[in-house]
């Protein structure tokens, strides 16, 4: 404990007076080097007048008892160093905390969004703190879901669980379901009418005839589309109904009967069905009245959408709407909209005045697409095919307006309203439901790109038109196009793959990986390139995770699972770090998924090449470490929605539910069993017993990958036991029995062809120089006492520079004959 102030200040009187700085320093040093200056010193004034004398430590080593005191008192002192000590009462001796400083701190990245409104990356802020609206156009539900809806919605479920998960924002997801819709209509009731014609089956020569009428009206379709694609379907069409209806009139012509004539019925039916549906529709399609026949279709793909979703793990949304269950707010929200001055009623039918709405203060027509504004074509495939007649056409004011509100026609659904029966047109549908759940303004909305215009730039007139307001939505978001191997995917043109066909080859993880190495807003080809460096990722990621579960099985003391770190573990650290921020600024640009998988990839690489050296110096690799890293990027990918399970760590083995269950029972008998091979095969080599070995070979090779197990042995190590996705394992297998048999075969091919090489060189060998060129009697005709040929074919005489190259080879074929001369003699050749 420090004495008073009195007890331990020194009387620095005789050491100030010394004239020569020097020795002054030097007779203070002395004196300071029998007093305890640092633990518990007391400060007095005689310190600091000393102190105030120096303007630096000494520089000499042998005075470091002044060089120790005066940083001593300069640490107290701080920046207060020429004058009185902050807060310091010298005369009492007390000390005082020096002063503290926050470290400087860089501006950390902010989440950036690409917002259709700007076509730029804006930085995301919701409008009610971390609470997030978000609206997203779901499908039309009159067919198989395909890959053009898995990449919109896989994209948005990504975008969601990074939003949620990483960025921790309060996520209220809708989306709705378009079960009312002029191609639901339409395949509906094409659906019924050909049902009803095949449930009665019609003749031969009925068909026949009805599939003449159907043709008509078909090519006329046909030569006036000008689409080069949707013509090479139609005409893909036409020769399919046309190459099945020669058999069926061959028949007839024959007055065949039965199962001859049969046959070639149902084929033809079958292969004309979209033409005799469509043909069906036009002549019949105004007496379907009942209701049920337009709900019960897309009831059933709505389901069949729902079940492909769970399959690809999209997260489904927390409210979920249906057109036919909102018509009574869609005719109260168009009614508002005509309040309001922005729409008017014409024949029944309720459209919107796009003229009115962009003339007027505040508001903007065409805010994501100006420049396709007026673009016809589009604007009427935005009406839907049974709205764009020439009477629909002229109840508009303007070419622009559209429809608000439809008028029903016979043949379709419709509900009652102020303006007489009718049903809602495409687009107030998401407006009328997005408003009703999420108000004037919501965080975002989602879709696809192709839905930029007319849906949404219609979407967003008609709700600024209901709320009078010109922020109906903050940010657009769009995902790209989907194309299939380079080409254009779209139903209408048959060219698509279902979700359904596109599980079967690939799981929903491997389909997953390959949207999250894509930029979310660019196009994505779906193709066999893709996908292989989406299953290469994943075998890649899935290899560190097993090599890592093998390490932290390893049996190990509590204390022993921390390790002293070297140079080689700092250092990792460090990188593990930079990747992690490198990750964190991808995500906040735009959410580049492609970027921080890109840096997951390199973190993964760096700790491969960590624990091969470790492997190579036999050292133990620091589990603690690479068990951060293998949890940090399964936290990450079950972010992503490429883990679906509750893995702690890696990518989950077995059956949905089952893998925490199965590797937690499974592995202590599988390690039991892999010490115990390597004991017999240890013994094996010991006493020379091959059969044994072959076994254990078979058992790893042969039986255990038909079980999902798979056995690594290593020289000088313990086998390394990993528990993989059978099927992946036996496709692993089979392509390295695959190389192997390409290795073995090439290995053959070139000792047959060092064989053949040889056998002709001895064949050559064999031959004396003095007969080489005589059987060359197409090249020359002459030769000399040796063999050497003189003149050419045509008897002319060789020149010099052709009869000096004919004795280079002759020289050469001497010396070739002389060798297997020898070896004859020598008894090496035959």
């Amino acid at each position: 404990m420090a004495g008073s102030s009195a007890e331990q200040a020194p009387d620095y009187r005789s050491i100030l007076s010394i004239s020569d700085e020097a020795a002054r320093v030097r007779a203070l040093n002395e004196h300071l080097s029998t007093r305890s200056y640092v633990r518990g010193y007391c400060l007095s004034q005689a310190d600091l007048d000393a102190f105030r004398q120096l303007s630096a430590p000494p520089a000499d080593a042998q005075l470091f008892h002044v060089a120790r005191w005066f940083r001593h008192i300069q640490a107290i002192l701080g920046p207060h160093a020429t004058g009185q000590p902050c807060g310091l009462q010298a005369s009492k001796g007390r000390r005082a905390q020096p002063q503290w400083s926050p470290p400087a701190r860089s501006e950390p990245c902010q989440l950036r969004l690409y917002n259709s409104l700007t076509r730029r990356k804006d930085v995301f802020v919701p409008q009610d703190g971390k609470r997030v609206t978000w609206y997203c156009c779901g499908p039309t539900v009159y067919d198989a879901s395909h890959m053009g809806h898995a990449r919109s919605y896989i994209s948005f479920d990504i975008l969601r669980r990074v939003l949620r998960d990483y960025f921790k924002f309060d996520v209220f997801y809708c989306m709705n379901i378009t079960d009312v819709d002029d191609k639901i209509i339409k395949r509906a009731r094409q659906n019924h009418l050909f049902e009803r014609y095949r449930q009665k089956p019609p003749q031969a020569a009925q068909l026949l005839e009805d599939v003449r009428a159907a043709l008509k009206p078909f090519s006329v379709k046909l030569n006036e589309t000008t689409d080069p694609d949707k013509k090479q379907m139609l005409e893909r069409l036409e020769r399919a109904v046309a190459l099945a209806a020669a058999p069926l009139e061959e028949a007839v012509g024959r007055s065949l009967a039965g199962e001859e004539l049969d046959g070639p019925t149902q084929v033809l039916l079958e292969e004309a069905k979209d033409l005799l549906s469509d043909w069906l529709d036009s002549t019949h399609g105004s007496e379907v009245t009942d209701n049920s026949i337009f709900s019960k279709l897309p009831k059933f793909w709505e389901e069949e959408f729902h079940r492909d979703m769970e399959a690809l793990n999209v997260l489904p949304p927390d409210v979920l709407t249906r057109v036919s269950e909102y018509v009574p707010e869609i005719v109260d929200f168009v009614q508002k909209i005509v309040d309001n001055g922005y729409g008017y009623v014409s024949n029944g039918s309720v459209y919107f005045d796009t003229v009115k709405f962009a003339s007027s203060e505040g508001h903007c027509y065409g805010k994501l697409v100006p420049e396709a504004v007026g673009d016809q074509k589009a604007l009427q495939e935005g009406e839907g095919d049974l709205s764009v007649s020439a009477e629909r056409l002229s109840e508009k004011r303007s070419p622009s307006d559209f429809a608000l509100w439809k008028a029903s026609k016979p043949g379709e659904p419709s509900w009652p309203c102020p303006w007489g029966k009718g049903r809602p047109g495409w687009h107030i549908e998401c407006s009328a439901m997005a408003g009703t759940l999420l108000g004037a303004s919501m965080d975002i909305h989602g879709g696809g790109f192709d839905l930029r215009f007319p849906h949404h730039d219609n979407e967003l007139a008609q709700s600024e038109a209901y709320f009078e307001n010109d922020c109906w939505v903050r940010y657009f978001l769009h995902t790209g196009h989907l194309t299939i191997a380079g080409c254009k995917m779209s139903k209408s043109l048959k060219n698509f793959i279902t979700i359904k066909d596109a599980l079967k080859k690939h799981s929903a993880r491997q389909l997953r990986l390959a949207f999250l190495m894509h930029a979310w807003k660019d196009t994505l080809d779906y193709s066999a390139n893709t996908m292989e460096s989406a299953l290469q990722y994943e075998r890649f990621l899935n290899e560190f995770f097993l090599n890592v579960k093998d390490l932290l099985r390893a049996p190990v003391d509590v204390a022993g699972q921390f390790e002293k770190w070297e140079d080689a573990e700092t250092e990792l650290n460090e990188s593990f770090y930079d990747r992690k921020c490198a990750v964190h600024q991808a995500l906040c640009d735009n959410v580049d998924t492609r970027t921080a998988l890109e840096e997951m990839r390199a973190l993964v690489s760096q700790c491969n090449l960590y624990m091969a050296a470790h492997k190579a110096a036999r050292r133990r690799p620091n589990r603690g470490l690479l068990e951060s890293v293998a949890r940090y990027l399964t936290h990450m990918l079950k972010i992503f929605g490429a883990i679906e399970e509750e893995s702690s760590l890696g990518f989950p083995v077995g059956g949905p539910g089952t893998s925490l269950n199965l590797e937690s029972t499974v592995m202590p008998y599988l390690q039991v069993l892999s010490e115990f091979r390597e004991g017999v095969r240890r013994i094996a080599r010991e006493h020379k017993v091959p059969e044994v070995l072959q076994l254990s070979d078979a058992l790893r090779d042969d039986i255990l990958p038909e079980l999902g197990v798979r056995f690594e042995d290593h020289e000088g190590l313990p086998t390394v036991v990993k528990l993989v996705d059978r099927d992946a394992l036996l496709r692993e297998r089979e392509e390295k029995r695959r190389a192997e048999e390409e290795k073995r075969r090439k290995k053959e091919d070139a000792a047959r062809k060092r064989q053949e090489q040889e056998a002709a060189k001895l064949a050559k060998m064999k031959i004396p120089p003095s007969e080489m060129f005589l059987s060359e009697t197409d090249k020359y005709s002459k030769f000399d006492e040796n063999g050497l040929p003189t003149h050419d074919a045509e008897g002319k005489e060789l020149s010099k520079g052709q009869a000096k190259k004919l004795k280079k080879l002759f020289e050469v074929q001497e010396k070739l004959h002389k060798e297997y001369l020898q070896s004859v003699q020598n008894g090496s050749s035959q």
